[in-house]
């Protein structure tokens, strides 16, 4: 699987043939936080033990979760019989900003930030002297490799397009950092 999410194209060796099909898509996976699933639940009903935790995280590889852009930790959906109304935007609103960003990046560099390779990296994602210093030893204290600050810049690069403007900020960085998984 690491190979499509890096290249977007796989390979099939079978004797002395070798075909290359396309393969882009998009990964949308799932996991609970622990093998119990109540992790950090306020109800604190986990049990289980460090060791079992660990094991249970380690079941994804570091170079397979490096290639997955955004991770998310989802709370608990409130079992209310009438869920009350949440703040940001609705599904139409947010549809056509992501419409509007995926339009911006059409025109500036061709396709979308997700499939920037390194030199158009360089050109669409520059940052100021403090931002890049900032980012780095940002990479250096959470031991990111570089594929991930790569990918960092991906998403931050995405989410100045959300807001239409022209230059990543620190804002944009640190929200991108948040969307890293908490153990790298």
């Amino acid at each position: 699987m690491r190979e499509p999410l890096e290249s977007g194209h796989i390979v099939i060796s079978r004797a002395r043939d070798r075909v290359r099909f396309p393969a882009r898509f998009q990964l949308v996976a799932a996991m609970n936080p622990c093998p119990c699933g109540y992790l950090g639940d306020p109800s604190g009903r986990c049990r289980c033990t460090p060791e079992q935790i660990q094991r249970y995280s380690n079941k994804l590889s570091g170079p397979l979760l490096d290639r997955i852009d955004l991770h998310l930790t989802v709370a608990r959906e409130a079992t209310a019989l009438s869920p009350s109304q949440q703040d940001g935007d609705n599904t139409a609103q947010a549809a056509t900003r992501v419409a509007e960003a995926r339009h911006r990046q059409q025109q500036r560099q061709g396709c979308a930030n997700a499939f920037l390779d390194l030199p158009a990296l360089r050109t669409h994602c520059k940052l100021s002297t403090g931002d890049e210093k900032w980012l780095e030893t940002a990479c250096e204290r959470l031991t990111l490799s570089l594929r991930a600050a790569h990918r960092l810049l991906k998403v931050a690069r995405t989410l100045a397009d959300l807001e239409q403007v022209e230059n990543i900020s620190r804002e944009h960085l640190a929200e991108a950092l948040q969307y890293r998984p908490a153990s790298q």
